[in-house]
């Protein structure tokens, strides 16, 4: 099992960057494949980006390519998403997931744990 922190959220202005981390406790970081969600009010939790166990293979939701980065230290059982050029649309919850054995999903049932999600405003 494993518990997941975020952190890094904050409010910025169009244009700006943040960096957002998953921190992961235990010492299995590495046999879980990594998602990034987010939640927007009234709307569903939609795919950001996952990253495979070895952070060999990622892969993005269309309206985050080219801006959002993600990245893992499995030394550190961290998983970061770097998010840069930011919109006003990016608004939202964020939260990390967790995939044990598996590399990414894309869908929020593929994840069997989650964590408490971090808050992004984006002002214009």
């Amino acid at each position: 099992q494993v518990q997941l922190v975020e952190s890094g959220g904050g409010s910025v202005q169009a244009g700006d960057s943040l960096r957002l981390s998953c921190a992961a406790s235990g010492r299995t970081f590495s046999t879980y494949g990594m998602g990034w969600f987010r939640q927007a009010p009234g709307k569903e939790r939609e795919f950001v980006g996952g990253i495979s166990r070895g952070g060999g293979s990622k892969y993005y939701t269309d309206s985050v390519k080219g801006r959002f980065t993600i990245s893992r230290d499995n030394a550190k059982n961290t998983v970061y998403l770097q998010m840069n050029s930011l919109k006003p649309e990016d608004t939202a919850v964020y939260y990390c997931a967790a995939r044990r054995y598996s590399d990414y999903g894309v869908q929020p049932v593929e994840y069997g744990y989650w964590g408490q999600g971090t808050q992004v405003t984006v002002s214009t």
